[in-house]
């Protein structure tokens, strides 16, 4: 095979967080591949047995930047070309991944850091955030980090276990907000992001002050949450750099 600007790399592990919706898996990893934190991937898949990828969907590492595997946690879309495909897969098949990985959701948008770091995700937006929460970096430039994590129930609050964890490593430094949308759970209301931000409730309930002063945010998941999102923020004086400017606002749009 000739040089080609993708790796093929074997699956090592399969986990279904919510049977036939939402799965994660782990691959292999080429020496070559480097990526910072809150980057993602284009993986490939044939449309046929023997021929050469032709479907490309991009996902967000989840596991940290030093580790010698990869991991990417998604989302079933049944009449989709690509997530069915991914999920048919079982450990020992094989999938492609390209070598440069991509984005711009990463800790560079943010050098002199803040007060809080505010992680803003719906669904799988939050691998996004997993790899970033790994990274020392993370909770070098900030005091506090907020995880919000909106989903439809509370089935598809994934990675407990790590984030259990990261709640007993950093105690009062890590905030952990649980938002399902259709159901209720724990003490959480039942409100998306959006209302929860532009009523001012987010920040009452992490306890942490949402001030474009000395706060940053970013956003990942549901695009229609990402604009309207923005423009909330917006409105209280948050903005993404520019020009050369920092800002304190940063945004990743997968689709």
């Amino acid at each position: 095979m000739s040089e080609q600007r993708y790796t093929l790399e074997k699956i090592t592990n399969i986990h279904y967080w919510v049977e036939k919706k939402l799965f994660s898996i782990k691959t292999t990893r080429a020496p070559e591949f480097s990526f910072k934190p809150g980057q993602f991937a284009r993986l490939g898949l044939p449309t046929e047995a023997g021929a050469e990828p032709s479907i490309w969907r991009g996902f967000s590492m989840v596991n940290p930047a030093d580790s010698d595997y990869l991991e990417f946690y998604a989302v079933v879309v049944p009449d989709g070309l690509f997530s069915p495909r991914l999920a048919s897969l079982q450990v020992g098949d094989t999938i492609y991944i390209d070598k440069s990985p991509i984005g711009f959701l990463t800790l560079d948008n943010f050098p002199n850091g803040g007060e809080s770091l505010w992680l803003l995700a719906t669904g799988t937006g939050l691998s996004a955030y997993l790899s970033i929460l790994h990274d020392a970096k993370t909770w070098t430039l900030f005091n506090k980090v907020v995880l919000c994590h909106g989903v439809r129930y509370a089935n598809e609050l994934s990675y407990q276990d790590l984030i259990q964890s990261w709640q007993q490593q950093w105690g009062e430094r890590f905030i952990y907000l649980p938002l399902p949308t259709r159901e209720t759970y724990q003490h959480y209301p039942r409100a998306r992001l959006t209302t929860l931000i532009e009523n001012q409730q987010l920040a009452a309930l992490a306890g942490v002050e949402l001030n474009p002063d000395n706060a940053c945010v970013m956003l990942c998941g549901n695009p229609d949450m990402l604009t309207e999102a923005r423009k909330l923020l917006g409105d209280q004086g948050f903005a993404t750099g520019r020009r050369g400017n920092i800002g304190n606002l940063a945004v990743e749009k997968y689709w």
